[in-house]
């Protein structure tokens, strides 16, 4: 029997909604109420009101002074921290040639730089696979990792580690204009853009 009495109350959750995520239902079967947005300005009587905020999906930045006031804050994302920071972290992993997988971590000032809470790496067969294969495979294995910890995670009581390295980062706007898609083989596609 799982003891809610030291469960968060209220959860806010940034991004995903209850039709692309199932981890609000899961959260909400546990007893916890579930605030969701996923606008960018946000009342900040919502932050107030929750005990843990949540972001998966997420496409804005929380602003400092939010950050400051209202801890904690966990971010979803899927490549396998540090390497992979900001957008498009699962087409990066293959073009830089980092490891793939999924971070669960604390959000702080910079971009995916919060201490990892859990994470696990993934292996792909890239002669084989698509973008969007393995994008879908990161979002079940993320949303698994999460509703496997959602215990620890709801009472607050669930470890983390500095990251201990510098990895990767990349802005949307490094990202090739001659990409042909996300249903394209990813060897064929990287070994193509790479000649350009």
């Amino acid at each position: 029997m799982i003891d809610k009495s030291n469960f968060v109350s209220t959860v806010l959750f940034l991004g995903y909604d209850s039709s692309k995520t199932k981890i609000i239902e899961h959260i909400k079967k546990l007893g916890v109420k579930v605030i969701h947005e996923d606008k960018k300005e946000i009342e900040e009587t919502k932050f107030q009101e929750s005990d843990l905020v949540v972001s998966f999906g997420y496409r804005y930045l929380l602003s400092e002074s939010i950050l400051e006031k209202y801890s904690p804050m966990i971010n979803l994302h899927i490549s396998y921290l540090p390497y992979n920071r900001g957008s498009l972290a699962n087409f990066w992993s293959f073009y830089d040639q980092t490891p793939s997988g999924v971070s669960i971590h604390l959000i702080d000032n910079g971009i995916d730089t919060g201490d990892i809470l859990y994470q696990k790496k993934i292996e792909f067969d890239q002669k084989k696979m698509t973008f969007r294969q393995t994008h879908n495979i990161l979002l079940k294995e993320i949303e698994k990792l999460f509703i496997d910890n959602l215990d620890e995670i709801l009472s607050l009581s669930y470890p983390h580690r500095k990251q201990e390295h510098k990895g990767t980062y990349h802005h949307s706007k490094d990202f090739p204009s001659e990409f042909g898609g996300w249903d394209q083989i990813i060897d064929v596609e990287i070994n193509r853009l790479k000649k350009r």
